[in-house]
């Protein structure tokens, strides 16, 4: 699978926006779930296999080589963990986070 990146062509736009990029590669499934788990602390493969509930070893691989090369993840001696640009991204998904709270609880009202 092609790693999504600003200037390219990505699924829904042709543009090559970097904002359509993103959204691709944080749409692709398990992206956001791996980039969760290493928010907290640098995880081995079969750490982040584990906390993922057995993600097949095959699709982990693919989704490490995209987050590596959109330069969210890399490898160090303690495991994969997340570069700055990965935590300041995990940062701003913040706010959306907390709006995602409240949508939670309006729909419930």
């Amino acid at each position: 699978m092609k790693t999504p990146l600003p200037k390219k062509s990505v699924r829904g736009s042709s543009s090559g926006v970097a904002i359509m990029a993103a959204f691709d590669l944080l749409g692709t499934k398990w992206n956001m779930r791996i980039l969760w788990e290493l928010r907290s602390k640098p995880l081995s493969f079969r750490g982040i296999q584990n906390q993922c509930n057995g993600m097949s070893p095959s699709v982990l691989n693919s989704r490490i080589k995209q987050l590596s090369e959109a330069r969210l993840i890399y490898t160090s001696e303690e495991g994969y963990q997340l570069t700055e640009l990965g935590y300041s991204l995990m940062q701003t998904l913040d706010p959306l986070r907390d709006w995602a709270t409240s949508w939670e609880d309006a729909l419930q009202q």
